[in-house]
């Protein structure tokens, strides 16, 4: 049976990168050596590293004046990274869910924070609006999407000060004016390559104006000096990361893979608003179109286990809905045709005729 991989992260990823990746752990670019044990120093790695950056320059139109970094720890490692580098003595944060609540934690611990707006009262189910950004503010810190949630901010918003932007779990879903950021940063195990690596977009001349000392390993210009090899990188998940620009490339690039992402999204929205037995979990005009949170119809609570259990033995794989929210998440990343989609629309009008 075929199973279709709506797993939040780590996620789906493309057919090609799987097989690329697999064949490069037996013999990497014909070295007679796995991926997993070449130097991160030796020349065919190197050149995977230098392609990588390059290419995410070119499918997000990255403007001169912006260096691409690969980094270990996670995004959650940003969350100080970002005002160890950047806040000098207040920054503004938008508070729609668990990460940025997260990002606003670590930041007062190097200055003034003003969150600007929450949805928290309302369990993180719409992204505020009509709120006001200080303007003498370091930066503008926002998350575009809400894993947990399923909100997602589908555009660049327009500030007077620089901002600052975890895309984790919708970069090259679409078209991003970066010119508008001093950085944008997303862990990979959602629409790039395996956990273990950060990409970061990082405006060079945005850094450099604190006057705290940074550790050397905190500070994003000892990685843009070093070309991301100060340390010794995550080598694996940067060859798999390649895969996939690649991939996205040979698709027709982000404004491609966002014409798909709209299409999937609509299917399976579309289905949610029709069937008896389900509803959405948040404002229509928030819905992310990289994860789809939705719940059993008050009156049909009671089918919850019985419809997961049904998804499970149709190949339905990680739908469960994460504790905060319950009921049921189909993560639509980049990598997932839209096949599965139809899949896990069709068991959905099966268990609806079954009740």
């Amino acid at each position: 049976m075929k199973k279709h991989n709506f797993s939040a992260g780590p996620s789906i990823l493309s057919e090609y990168t799987i097989k690329n990746s697999a064949a490069a752990v037996e013999n990497f670019a014909g070295t007679g050596l796995s991926i997993l044990e070449v130097s991160h120093r030796g020349k065919e790695f190197v050149a995977v590293s230098d392609e990588a950056r390059a290419m995410v320059k070119e499918l997000l139109e990255v403007p001169a004046g912006y260096e691409v970094v690969f980094l270990g720890g996670g995004a959650s490692l940003q969350f100080c990274m970002i005002p160890y580098n950047l806040l000098g003595k207040k920054a503004s944060y938008l508070d729609t869910g668990t990460w940025a609540s997260n990002a606003i934690k670590e930041a007062r611990l190097f200055g003034e924070v003003d969150v600007v707006a929450s949805s928290k009262e309302a369990n993180y189910t719409y992204i505020p609006k009509d709120y006001k950004v200080a303007e003498d503010s370091d930066y503008f810190h926002f998350t575009s999407n809400n894993t947990i949630f399923g909100t997602e901010i589908r555009y660049d918003p327009d500030m007077k000060m620089r901002m600052v932007c975890d895309m984790s779990s919708d970069i090259f879903s679409r078209p991003v004016d970066v010119s508008k950021y001093d950085v944008i940063y997303a862990g990979a195990q959602k629409n790039l390559a395996p956990a273990g690596v950060t990409l970061i977009i990082v405006r060079e001349d945005a850094l450099g104006r604190v006057e705290r000392p940074i550790p050397t390993m905190l500070d994003y210009r000892t990685h843009i000096k070093k070309e991301s090899m100060f340390n010794t990188p995550p080598v694996f998940p940067i060859f798999a990361a390649l895969q996939t620009l690649k991939w996205y490339k040979e698709q027709g690039g982000v404004k491609a893979m966002e014409k798909k992402n709209l299409e999937k999204a609509a299917i399976l929205y579309d289905e949610i608003d029709r069937n008896k037995l389900f509803k959405g979990t948040v404002a229509v005009e928030d819905r992310s179109i990289m994860n789809v949170c939705f719940v059993m119809n008050d009156e049909y609570k009671e089918l919850e286990a019985d419809f997961s259990s049904f998804a499970t033995a149709a190949g339905m794989v990680g739908i469960k809905g994460h504790r905060s929210v319950g009921g049921f998440r189909a993560s639509l990343y980049n990598a997932m045709p839209k096949s599965s989609v139809e899949a896990l629309v069709a068991c959905m009008k099966e268990f609806e005729k079954q009740h």
